[in-house]
């Protein structure tokens, strides 16, 4: 858990100012932040390939593109939330 001398720590190496209130907005964000990271380091750590002790790629080479925007509707029907062609995601700061 993020403690508010650590959020005050970050303000005055970031030279900004933040009220109470902002710090504690600031606590919550960077909290959900970190989790996300958790999350990415998680998913990171157990998708990682290996072979021989020898990590490889994995991706394909991308020789033949396929045309701009012919999978759009397809990807954004399957998304939570949109506004129109874009993906609406949760505010990070």
């Amino acid at each position: 858990m993020i403690k508010k001398e650590d959020i005050k720590k970050l303000a005055e190496l970031a030279r900004i100012e933040a009220n109470e209130e902002e710090t504690k907005s600031l606590a919550k964000d960077i909290e959900a932040i970190l989790g996300y990271v958790q999350q990415v380091q998680n998913v990171l750590v157990q998708d990682t390939v290996q072979k021989d002790d020898a990590l490889i790629n994995v991706f394909r080479e991308d020789a033949n593109p396929h045309e701009s925007g012919i999978y759009t509707d397809a990807l954004l029907s399957v998304v939570p939330e949109r506004d129109g062609q874009y993906v609406k995601v949760k505010k990070i700061l």
